[in-house]
């Protein structure tokens, strides 16, 4: 984990990112691939691994804009971006 300052991992919006994580889950695995939650940074912005095939796609930019970024805004309107670490 970096030296960002990350919100505490028992908040609720921890556990909302992770729901979100979930609904997009089945589709990287079928994939092939994976992602992980690395942490929320008090800036609202949420650190993901992309992990397995997704890790080394070159489409993964994609992946992570277009889906993973996009669930979890969806459910969570007060996250600001998503960023692969």
């Amino acid at each position: 984990m970096s030296s960002k300052d990350y919100l505490p991992n028992s908040d609720a919006l921890y556990d909302r990112v992770i729901a979100s994580l979930e609904t997009v889950r089945p589709y990287l695995q079928v994939d092939g691939g994976d992602c992980q939650l690395v942490g929320i940074s008090k800036d609202f912005v949420v650190d993901v691994k992309l992990l397995g095939a997704c890790g080394s796609c070159p489409m993964s930019t994609l992946t992570l804009r277009a889906g993973v970024e996009q669930a979890i805004k969806k459910a969570n309107p007060e996250i600001v971006r998503v960023e692969s670490v």
